[in-house]
């Protein structure tokens, strides 16, 4: 189930990125479905499909994400009562840390989309909080249920948290963050990010390499 489960999330999790730089104001459904129809269009381009286009295509997606996804309250909401220890520039360096290796885990995977289907089945809004439930249709057929939490943040609504078969992205890395600062410390949990970060700098490069 939890293999089955990530290959799902490259597919849906940069569905949840990828809310465009020029979002209306207007229920948080209208504005995902417009949305993610530009991710569609973004990932069915002919002018970055194949192999050797991949860092182009990511580029491009990137570029987007960092303008729609919150990081910073990804990060506060996965490092829980953790957050409140660290001073400003540790807070800095975390956001920015955890928000890169969240973009080149996820959004590496989007050459697992082929033409999935999204319902969209209902949203709850609560001040400047909503959550906008989905159905995946898969091509078998499978539905998978989606929701997508999201903030108000001006006049647009930032993605924060994907919940996947009851699962929430931030859940899942809070508890292995939390793991890692109870059993180790806190700095141990950024060296290994690091590390993890350094790693997928230097599969680009190679990939970079052969493509050029």
């Amino acid at each position: 189930m939890m293999r089955r489960r990530g290959a799902l999330v490259g597919v849906v999790v940069v569905a949840a990125l990828l809310v465009g730089r020029a979002a209306f104001a207007g229920p948080p459904t209208d504005q995902l479905r417009t949305h993610i129809d530009r991710v569609v269009k973004t990932l069915e381009d002919s002018a970055v499909k194949g192999d050797d286009k991949a860092l182009e295509r990511r580029r491009q997606v990137r570029a987007i994400a960092n303008d729609i996804f919150d990081w910073a309250e990804t990060a506060r909401r996965a490092l829980a009562r953790h957050w409140q220890k660290l001073t400003d520039g540790q807070r800095e360096e975390f956001v920015k840390l955890f928000g890169d290796l969240l973009e080149r885990a996820y959004i590496s995977k989007i050459e697992l989309y082929g033409g999935e289907k999204i319902q969209y089945a209902g949203e709850s809004v609560d001040g400047d909080l909503a959550s906008v439930r989905t159905k995946l249709i898969t091509k078998q057929g499978t539905e998978v249920p989606i929701e997508y939490r999201m903030m108000r943040r001006g006049d647009r609504w930032l993605v924060y948290d994907v919940v996947i078969e009851s699962v929430s992205l931030i859940s899942n890395y809070r508890t292995q963050f939390n793991r890692i600062i109870q059993t180790s410390s806190y700095q141990e949990l950024v060296r290994k990010m690091k590390t993890k970060q350094e790693e997928f700098q230097y599969e680009e490069a190679k990939q970079k390499r052969s493509t050029s």
